[in-house]
Order: C-alpha cells, then sequence, then structure tokens
C-alpha cells in the first residue's frame, strides 16, 4: 500500500508540475506565434497600401481624374476577399470612397486611432494582438475591421488604408491556441506516462538491489552472531577445563611458562598471560594482557608448537593469538575476518579467506 500510495504521489506531482509549465509556455508560445503572424500579414498589408497610394498619386500626375480612379479601384476590390486582411480608400472627412463591401461605401470610418498611432510609431504587433483577443466593442457592436496602417495619397484628399478583418482573425488565434493546447495536451499525457513508468521501473530495480543488499546483511549478520556465540561457548569451554586441570599444573609446570627478555633482563611469561604473538622484522614479540611487551629467541612456528592448539591460534603468519584475547570478530572484505582483541593494541589481526574456515572449526572444537 505504501508503494502504491508514493507511486501515486510521483504521478501526481509530475502531471501538477507538467501542467504549470504547460499553462506558461502555452501562452507565451500562443502569443510568440501570433505575433509572428500578424507581423508578416501587417508589413505585407503595408506594402499593399503604399503600392497603391503611389500607383494613384501617378494616375493624378498623369491627368487622370480622381472620379476615374475612385470608380476603377472601386471595380477591382469590389467583391475581393476581405476575410483576413483587406486595401480601402477614404478621405480626409473620413468617408469611405472604396471597399470591398460596396454598402460601406459612403459612411463614416471607426477606427482605433491609439492603435494606428502605435502601430504607425512602433510598429508594435502585440497592440494588435491585444485587439485581436480581446475583440473590442465599438458603439455596442463587436469590430468587425480595423485599420492598421494608412497612406496619404500626395496632392489629394485621398488616404489608402490597410485594414484587418477582427472576426476572421480572432478566429484563426482561437484555433491557434486549441491546437497549442492539444498538442501541450499530447505531450503532457506522453510525459506523464513516460515518466511515470521510468520512476516506476527505476524504484522497482532499486528495490530488488536493496531487498537482495538486505538479505546478504541479513545472512552475514547471522553468520557473525554465531561466530561470536560460538567464541563465548568456547571461552566458557576453556574456563571450564582449565578447572578440571588444576590438579596438573604441578606436573606440567615446565610447559606454564616461557623465557623471554626486556632488553638485557631475563623474564619469565606465565603462558595465560599472553595476549597474542607477533613477528616483526625476524623479532619475535610477546604481548601480555596487560600490555607489556617482550622478545623471545624463538621464532614464531617453535613457538606455537609449544603452546596450547585448543588456547592458542596460527592467525596469519604474523599473528598467534589467544582465545581469552578475543574480543570480537567482524566480518572483512571478501569471506575475510578481522580479529579485535582486548589487550591494549592497535594492530588489526586480518585472518584470511582461506584460514577463515579454519579459525570458525576452532572455535567450534
Amino acid at each position: 500500500m505504501k508503494k502504491d500510495r508514493l507511486y501515486f504521489l510521483t504521478f501526481l506531482s509530475i502531471a501538477v508540475v507538467f501542467l504549470l509549465i504547460a499553462l506558461v509556455a502555452a501562452q507565451y508560445f500562443i502569443r510568440v506565434s501570433a505575433n509572428q503572424l500578424i507581423e508578416v500579414q501587417v508589413e505585407s498589408s503595408k506594402r499593399e497600401a503604399n503600392e497603391i497610394s503611389s500607383f494613384i498619386d501617378f494616375q493624378l500626375s498623369s491627368g487622370i481624374k480622381k472620379e476615374q480612379i475612385i470608380k476603377n479601384i472601386q471595380n477591382t476590390i469590389k467583391n475581393s476577399n476581405s476575410d483576413t486582411w483587406f486595401i480601402s480608400i477614404f478621405n480626409w472627412s473620413g468617408k469611405e470612397v472604396c471597399h470591398p463591401d460596396i454598402t460601406k461605401v459612403g459612411s463614416l470610418v471607426n477606427s482605433n486611432q491609439t492603435l494606428l498611432s502605435s502601430l504607425k510609431e512602433k510598429n508594435n504587433s502585440d497592440d494588435l494582438y491585444n485587439l485581436l483577443v480581446n475583440n473590442k466593442i465599438i458603439s455596442g457592436d463587436v469590430m468587425t475591421s480595423e485599420i492598421i496602417h494608412i497612406s496619404p495619397v500626395k496632392n489629394s484628399d485621398l488616404i489608402v488604408a490597410a485594414n484587418v478583418n477582427i472576426l476572421s482573425i480572432t478566429t484563426q488565434m482561437n484555433t491557434l491556441k486549441r491546437n497549442f493546447y492539444l498538442i501541450f495536451l499530447i505531450m503532457g499525457i506522453l510525459v506523464i506516462v513516460f515518466s511515470f513508468l521510468s520512476v516506476r521501473i527505476i524504484g522497482s530495480t532499486y528495490e530488488k538491489q536493496l531487498e537482495i543488499k538486505n538479505f546478504t546483511l541479513e545472512s552475514e549478520v547471522i553468520n557473525l552472531s554465531k561466530l561470536n556465540t560460538d567464541l563465548v561457548s568456547y571461552k566458557e569451554k576453556v574456563v571450564v577445563d582449565s578447572k578440571e586441570n588444576e590438579t596438573e599444573e604441578v606436573l606440567e609446570k615446565e610447559r606454564q611458562r616461557i623465557l623471554t627478555y626486556i632488553r638485557n633482563e631475563l623474564v619469565p611469561i606465565p603462558i595465560k598471560d599472553i595476549a597474542y604473538v607477533f613477528t616483526e622484522n625476524t623479532i619475535t614479540y610477546v604481548v601480555c594482557f596487560d600490555g607489556k611487551k617482550s622478545t623471545t629467541n624463538t621464532s614464531l612456528d617453535d613457538m606455537f608448537t609449544n603452546l596450547d592448539t585448543t588456547l592458542f591460534f596460527r592467525a596469519n603468519r604474523q599473528f598467534i593469538i589467544s582465545i581469552a584475547a578475543i574480543d570480537k570478530i567482524i566480518k572483512y572484505g571478501n569471506s575475510q575476518l578481522k580479529i579485535v582483541l582486548q589487550s591494549k593494541t592497535s594492530e588489526e589481526i586480518i585472518i584470511s579467506k582461506n584460514k577463515a574456515a579454519e579459525f570458525k572449526q576452532w572455535l567450534n572444537m
């Protein structure tokens, strides 16, 4: 249940994070894409308006009457496509003289002067985008078109205007929004699903590895616990055996001590006081439980043959340890054992992998 809850919270977190990012990103990309589209159309309409203004000026300069020019232009643009961007002409009084919709010829021009001034000075498509998105209302009616650029005809009262169909462009903007939201929705579903599956797979793999490690660790702890239990049992057995053999001590006095040297002084050391024996630089040292250290001329091999093998163990080439000196046994490396002694020493006594089995068998004697 805890795992399922964790996976559910993970899924929920990914979904919420993606939703927040998508909301911000979608608005940004929609606005950028719309502005780029509008800028292209605005520049195209401006260029067309300026060209028509220059053409009218050329015709007037050629002696063609203004009425004839207006009539010809009206016949040209009449019933032309005004669904998005189109050209119209009005005079200084604000009356339309040419328009694709002939019913609007003679009517007054309605335009957003603030927008027109902004576009003229800055060429700022953001203002036009805001107008298209907000779909402003004039005199209680929704605007159907808006002038975005004017080009006055020289030596004439005529003005060529570039217009945008507000309703049509608004519809295109809404379609653009829907497409973006649809794309983000599909991307969101894919990202969330694949992210959730990835987390699930990684989590399951990690859990399996963790379970294997825990199982291995439990096995090692059990083995070490058993080994330390055997150590305690063996110590108790040694104590009992030593009490049973107290009557034989007199007969075996010659084996109860070894002769060692402290500087030039010959010192007998009771075997029962020896914590461990080790060799260093071809010199054999004898260390007692109280930390006192002495030397002997006997090699480590000869020393081990003179010791009771039930009480002492040859840990490696360098150390012989007493069962009574062992404090704890720790797993070390790959199937090796590290012996921690009770005596005052900083040495680490390592029993190799091959010697570990013999050591365990020695403890079980």
